[in-house]
């Protein structure tokens, strides 16, 4: 279960990634869409580092058992 928790976790990087060059890319154009996409990125990075120490917390209280 620890293999699939991160393999998600680092989907998580790639859809920040995704987001962050969307937002890039639209900002000449669209810029409130712009800032949709890399607030998203912001949030979505966020979720990682807070679903890693989650994990890790979870994975330390297993190991002590």
């Amino acid at each position: 279960m620890n293999t699939v928790w991160k393999i998600f976790q680092y989907g998580y990087l790639v859809v920040a990634l995704i987001c962050l060059v969307e937002g890039i890319v639209r900002w000449g154009e669209e810029r409130e869409k712009a800032y949709m996409f890399l607030g998203a990125s912001i949030f979505i990075t966020l979720v990682f580092f807070f679903k890693r120490h989650f994990r890790k917390k979870v994975e330390t209280r297993n190991n002590q058992k």
